[in-house]
């Protein structure tokens, strides 16, 4: 399996974490991991699983980063789609040195095409975009 593969996995677990309560994802991130089958090889699991931990270490920062690059939108206004993008994207911009930043926002701009909105590629695309430029 491929990074974008993985990545876009990586968005799925991303976007259930919003249905779920806390105490309950746990469970469902196993859930997700074992009854995948697109992820059949343990390596590619491993990787999904590490990848949504770390996002998830880093949630407060990255939320605040989104809720202070947004106008007239925070973190509970924008749709869940675009939300499991934007965490994903953030976190590969800001604290992942291997992934460059403009394959960080293309394959973000590329998932929420895929499973957002129409406008949604363009919204994340433009939020990235300024949390970019913070790091100049």
């Amino acid at each position: 399996m491929g990074r974008h593969e993985q990545r876009e996995q990586v968005f799925l677990l991303l976007f259930r974490e919003a249905f779920y309560d806390p105490a309950d994802l746990p469970d469902q991130v196993k859930l997700f991991l074992n009854e995948s089958e697109i992820l059949r090889d343990p390596k590619d699991r491993e990787y999904v699983r590490a990848r949504f931990e770390a996002v998830m270490e880093r949630l407060e920062t990255i939320d605040r980063l989104i809720n202070d690059n947004t106008q007239g939108w925070d973190t509970h206004r924008i749709g869940k789609v675009e939300l499991a993008v934007l965490r994903l994207a953030v976190y590969e911009l800001r604290f992942d040195d291997d992934i460059p930043a403009g394959v960080a926002i293309n394959e973000a701009v590329e998932i929420a095409k895929k499973y957002g909105q129409d406008n949604a590629g363009g919204f994340v695309n433009a939020i990235l975009a300024k949390i970019l430029k913070l790091g100049d």
